[in-house]
């Protein structure tokens, strides 16, 4: 159980989700000091919104047992030959899941 569900207060609302599916954004590429679910292979990568998921604790909020506040989670869907130079196949992609404040519009 969650510090503040013992409480008896729940975690404050993400709110609206930022991003719908079709939007391209880019993962941003920021700085973690302990724990991340953000791979490092996506970050500064542009691809598009496939699904928009749930709403959750932060993740390295929750790792440290702080109540936490809430953000809206994604699945983002990147072209494999985005990711690594040389990839031999246009039509293969990668799909991962990315916390909303993790992306940014794409501007290309």
């Amino acid at each position: 159980m969650r510090e503040s569900e013992s409480r008896g207060t729940p975690p404050a609302a993400a709110g609206k989700a930022r991003f719908k599916v079709g939007d391209r954004v880019r993962v941003k590429d920021l700085p973690n000091l302990f724990y991340s679910r953000t791979q490092m292979y996506v970050r500064g990568a542009v691809g598009t919104i496939a699904a928009c998921t749930y709403q959750d604790l932060i993740p390295e909020d929750e790792a440290f047992n702080r109540d936490g506040r809430i953000e809206q989670y994604y699945i983002v869907r990147f072209r494999q030959k985005d990711l690594w130079p040389g990839y031999p196949f246009d039509n293969d992609t990668l799909q991962t899941e990315s916390p909303e404040r993790w992306l940014e519009p794409a501007d290309d």
